[in-house]
């Protein structure tokens, strides 16, 4: 297995619509085991194939205690939305050390394939919840920080480019 490099913010490569898996292939397989050791060495929760520049519609989620029940999600697409919404605090691993404020549904009912092709229905609530439409909005070029008022945005923008051009010294 290998480590991926997670796109950051705000690479515009991030705003990509992924497109859907037509076949499971073994490269596929191997993505998505990448994905999954990028996630867990990265310290995240979910990761979409998006970050790390594969613009197919996978995600990668483990919001275990353990870190070691890795949920795959092929194709997926949301069912139902709870009505009843709240307000946390998201991070992402393609915005590092930046968390703010986003509302979500408190549950969600998902259908997605697994990575051996199996089409199963996801019922997600709390965290696991806010996770799954987290990383769904990559798959739809979208990050966290679109949900944020434009001036949060900027400033995010402005200290993500100045990390970047630090690290790139």
């Amino acid at each position: 297995m290998a480590l991926l490099n997670i796109l950051c913010y705000p690479d515009p490569r991030l705003y990509t619509v992924a497109k859907p898996v037509v076949e499971i292939t073994e490269s596929i397989t191997v993505l998505i085991e990448n994905m999954i050791e990028t996630m867990y060495e990265s310290n995240g929760i979910g990761l979409a194939a998006t970050q790390v520049d594969v613009h197919q519609r996978i995600i990668v989620i483990d919001v275990s205690e353990e870190r070691s029940s890795p949920i795959v999600l092929i194709n997926p697409e949301i069912l139902w939305l709870h009505s009843e919404r709240v307000k946390g605090d998201e991070g992402c691993l393609s915005v590092p050390n930046t968390y703010d404020g986003v509302e979500r549904a408190i549950e969600v009912r998902v259908s997605a394939m697994d990575q051996k092709g199996k089409t199963r229905e996801l019922h997600a609530k709390e965290l696991f919840a806010v996770c799954v439409q987290h990383e769904m909005d990559h798959l739809e070029g979208k990050v966290f920080v679109d949900y944020l008022s434009p001036l949060k945005r900027n400033r995010i923008k402005t200290k993500m480019l100045k990390l970047q051009r630090e690290q790139n010294r």
